[in-house]
């Protein structure tokens, strides 16, 4: 009878010392995806817009994907966008730059999962000179 409670006891023990391995791997590697995918189209909205350029950017666990500089991108969207709204990518409009006034919209747009949660973000900008002044050469959309 006590070698059959020591063999259950050793087993029981060996169980619960491979599920605490289990669960210990688990956690280590249990992070907040970020990965979207950033696109710029000709037109007012996202949902009409005809694409003119689109990249993926996979922030974490590392940076990677299309983007040509998916590191400074990363950095400025972590920045810039607490809680998955982005709206802290538009700056104030470069004041020694001009622009014409004609009205050729474009719209960026943000879409994926951002820090665990689904996003889907645009901005809609009267024409690509005024884009590149309120971006003023971010990261983001430089591509």
């Amino acid at each position: 009878m006590l070698r059959r409670f020591t063999a259950v006891s050793a087993s029981a023990l060996l169980c619960l010392a491979g599920t605490a391995g289990i669960a210990e791997a688990r956690t280590d590697s249990l992070y907040a995806p970020s990965a979207v995918v950033l696109s710029i189209g000709k037109g007012a909205d996202a949902g009409s817009a005809t694409v003119l350029r689109a990249v993926t950017l996979s922030c974490a666990p590392t940076a990677g994907g299309t983007h040509p500089a998916p590191e400074d991108a990363c950095a400025e969207l972590t920045a810039t966008s607490p809680g998955g709204t982005f709206e802290g990518l538009l700056n104030s409009p470069d004041p020694d730059r001009m622009c014409p006034q004609h009205f050729d919209p474009v719209t960026i747009n943000v879409d994926g999962v951002w820090e665990g949660s689904r996003t889907s973000w645009q901005y809609t900008f009267t024409n690509t000179c005024t884009m590149d002044a309120t971006l003023n050469g971010g990261a983001a959309f430089a591509f």
